[in-house]
């Protein structure tokens, strides 16, 4: 044995080395660390042996444990030194992919690429307005500028500015939260983002088509994250199911909807506070200009999203400025059609409020002043730009207010939600029986008392409870009647206001359990798109198969309006079947809607 007969200090050095060694290795992999890094590490890990062994046996122990802090700093300053690289995303996964044929858009002519199997091209990063940069910035956005020669769009453009977790916390949620880790040295990098961040993404089937429709999505992110480069909704496979499918970055966070008096005066359009809504529309016009020349149809433009995509949706399906772009809309997660929404919509005087606040934080008197500070200074504010407003402009009123007018644009909808849908937001509260009524007392006023009758308190089911989650005999109740209020009204409401106009709405329930996010928020997403294979070991063949499901139903609205089609389970309107759903899990069928006894309680606390 190595450390047999060895001095008590000498044993402890080696096993706290080992330890030590362990963890660093733990965190370069966790840390996406580089490979030079890694080499170096190793190097270290020898050196200090070698030292430890030849040099210092003769030390005290006050030696020997200085120089084992001083190992310790040699590693930590590694770790940092050798952090990940920015690189871009590749559009697909083949290596050395062949490049398309010439495209021509309005600006210039562009190339994409082909998937490993040829039959889908994709073209990722081509400009859709102009960087929103210097005197850009909190402006209304404008069309990009023309280019010279033949623009290689190869690879996603960067991601929107917006806060970023170092990349051992991104590993460490995808290791407790999406379970998508995997062990490599391959992806020792991060995705870029920069405030010039303005491009959009297509996918067509490969070859010469024309008069396909068309499907425009808008990610989610609570308006704060998120990226178009996401593999969830990755739109190969509805290319492949003969849709044009197109994504996008917008705008986020305090550069997205950041509202200043002084910038609504120097609007010609009065605008301020939805500068995210409004590079929505921007890319919406440039579909409708352009898409064309890709094969699709611009008169069926179907446009979705999910969770504060979804609110973006619905916030479009009322804008005056997104009338004639689109024909259906498709929403997941979220909406903002009730009378005081309770995410991503706020009164422009609280938005003018947090505005005021912002400048204040910065130490500057305007928004020529904030202009000024860079952009990754500035993405660090304290103060949370989450929710678009009424800015008179891209919305004029309340949504709902709009829906009873008739003012809306959908003529069709698509819309649902998930059992899990708040869990991972409630995840920092700790809810008993005793403190479970005054826990609802912010969602449903008056009448916490009744909601908690109507879920009795119960702790959540073993599969959704996480290590950080503080728990409590109630929470799995309270985690289903606060996503109830967040996100299954707004489409209940929806519903109810579509009917009144006799537009179809398609609603559905996804119940279904799996390795992944299960029926957490955002866990739909990857099988209406059919990329459950991006990740295959958290999916089994039930998935699968409830995937090419719900893949049919997704295609089939994008290219009628109507979900339905051969061979697949019949979905009912809301108008043929009131308060049922569709459940989207271990079977599909039609049941009653799980929250029906809680939306006159939210009805009513509308009205407080």
């Amino acid at each position: 044995m190595i450390l047999k007969n060895q001095h008590p200090s000498t044993v402890l050095f080696w096993i706290l080395f080992v330890l030590a060694v362990l963890l660093w290795a733990a965190l370069f992999e966790l840390g996406k660390n580089t490979l030079w890094g890694w080499l170096l590490l190793i190097g270290l890990v020898i050196g200090v042996c070698v030292f430890r062994l030849r040099v210092i046996p003769a030390w005290g122990f006050g030696l020997r444990a200085l120089s084992f802090l001083g190992a310790w700093v040699l590693f930590a300053a590694l770790f940092i030194l050798s952090g990940p690289p920015e690189r871009p995303i590749p559009a697909v996964s083949a290596k050395d992919p062949k490049a398309t044929e010439v495209i021509t858009v309005k600006e210039g002519k562009l190339t994409g690429v082909y998937t490993e199997d040829g039959a889908v091209e994709v073209f990722a990063g081509i400009p859709y307005a102009k960087p929103p940069v210097g005197e850009l910035r909190w402006k209304e956005p404008q069309p990009p500028e023309p280019w010279e020669g033949v623009r290689v769009c190869d690879t996603f453009a960067p991601m929107s500015m917006q806060p970023r977790n170092h990349p051992v916390v991104g590993s460490l949620m995808e290791i407790f939260g999406y379970h998508t880790f995997r062990v490599s040295l391959e992806d020792n990098w991060i995705e870029p983002m920069s405030e010039d961040s303005l491009y959009l993404n297509v996918w067509k089937p490969a070859g010469e088509c024309a008069g396909l429709p068309v499907l425009v999505y808008v990610h989610g992110g609570s308006l704060t994250t998120g990226q178009s480069s996401y593999s969830a909704y990755n739109g190969e496979a509805l290319a492949r199911q003969g849709i044009i499918v197109v994504n996008f970055a917008y705008r986020l966070g305090v550069f997205g909807y950041y509202a200043a008096e002084d910038l609504s005066a120097e609007s010609p359009n009065g605008t301020t506070g939805n500068y995210g809504l409004l590079d929505q529309v921007r890319a919406l016009e440039w579909v409708r200009d352009n898409i064309a020349a890709f094969g699709g149809d611009p008169a069926q433009v179907t446009i979705a999203g999910e969770s504060a995509g979804a609110s973006s949706v619905n916030a479009l399906c009322v804008s005056p400025l997104s009338e004639g772009l689109f024909t259906r809309a498709i929403a997941e997660s979220s909406g903002i059609t009730a009378k005081r929404p309770y995410h991503t919509f706020r009164p422009l005087e609280k938005a003018l409020q947090t505005g005021t606040t912002i400048r204040a934080e910065f130490g500057v008197s305007d928004s020529a002043g904030l202009r000024e500070i860079p952009a990754e200074k500035l993405v660090k504010t304290a103060y949370a730009n989450d929710s678009m407003t009424v800015d008179g402009y891209a919305i004029t009123e309340q949504p709902y207010l709009s829906y009873e007018k008739g003012r809306n644009h959908e003529t069709a909808l698509l819309q649902g939600f998930n059992v899990h849908e708040a869990d991972f937001f409630c995840m920092g509260s700790k809810v008993d029986a005793e403190n479970y009524v005054e826990a609802l007392r912010p969602l449903y006023g008056s009448g916490a008392e009744e909601a908690a009758a109507a879920f009795p308190p119960a702790e959540q089911t073993p599969y959704y409870r996480y290590l950080i989650d503080r728990g409590g005999s109630a929470k799995g109740s309270f985690d289903l009647a606060v996503s109830a209020a967040w996100f299954t009204y707004s489409h209940y409401n929806w519903a109810r206001l579509l009917g009144k106009q006799n537009v179809p709405v398609y609603t559905y329930y996804f119940t279904k359990d799996n390795r992944g996010l299960g029926s957490n928020h955002a866990g739909e997403l990857p099988y209406f798109f059919g990329n459950l294979d991006k990740h295959p070991s958290n999916y089994d063949e039930s998935d699968q198969a409830l995937s090419g499901i719900m893949l049919a139903y997704y295609a089939n609205f994008v290219k009628t309006g109507d979900p339905n089609g051969d061979g697949l389970p019949q979905w009912p309107t809301a108008q043929e079947a009131p308060d049922l759903v569709l459940e989207l899990g271990e079977q599909i069928r039609v049941i009653p809607d799980p929250y029906l006894a809680l939306y006159p309680l939210i009805d009513r606390f509308q009205e407080q």
